[in-house]
């Protein structure tokens, strides 16, 4: 199936107020990691967008060190998502404990990098960004819209770069990985 970009969503609608932002109930760890999830592939050109103007900005001052912390980062995050492929106690990690999955690639990337000297560039470069989108789609709110484009995309009618990242990760909300599942038993 052919890769599409989700739409940049209206910039009123990414930033709407504080009406629309809600802390995550932190003891439902289940809703919590769906509603990151569900914005994550709502907004991903808009934090796409966010994150290449800093990425740029911090290109721009220092581009070898942004090169190199950018490569070392998909490298291991590449290793890592390979590795858990392979590996069946690293596959129930990175399902169990995406967060710390991740967290355990940002310390390996930045325990590399460290050896580089590009520690500042590791951190306002590539880890910032990351950062504010996971803050971001902790908080806000999901409105329908954002429901209805989530279903699409677990199903398979479309395909978008942060639903493949999410994929890799294993994760989706919990309702469309049940839906996919009947639906791929079906066909077979």
């Amino acid at each position: 199936m052919d890769v599409s970009i989700a739409p940049l969503r209206a910039w009123d609608d990414f930033f709407p107020g504080s009406d629309r932002f809600a802390r995550p109930d932190f003891r439902d760890i289940s809703k919590w990691n769906n509603r990151v999830v569900s914005n994550l592939l709502y907004y991903q050109t808009n934090y796409l967008v966010v994150a290449a103007m800093m990425i740029s900005v911090v290109g721009f001052l220092s581009p070898f060190n942004m090169i190199l912390g950018g490569l070392v980062v998909v490298l291991v995050f590449t290793g890592f998502v390979w590795a858990a492929h392979n590996k069946d106690i690293l596959r129930r990690m990175k399902k169990q404990y995406p967060t710390a999955f991740v967290m355990v690639v940002m310390l390996a990337s930045y325990f590399l990098i460290s050896m580089f000297g590009g520690v500042m560039v590791f951190v306002f470069g590539i880890t910032f960004p990351l950062l504010l989108m996971f803050i971001h789609a902790s908080l806000r709110l999901r409105n329908l819209k954002n429901k209805l484009e989530n279903k699409m995309e677990g199903i398979g009618l479309k395909r978008t770069p942060m639903g493949i990242v999410l994929d890799a990760l294993e994760q989706q909300e919990e309702n469309i990985s049940k839906f996919t599942d009947y639906i791929s038993k079906v066909k077979e």
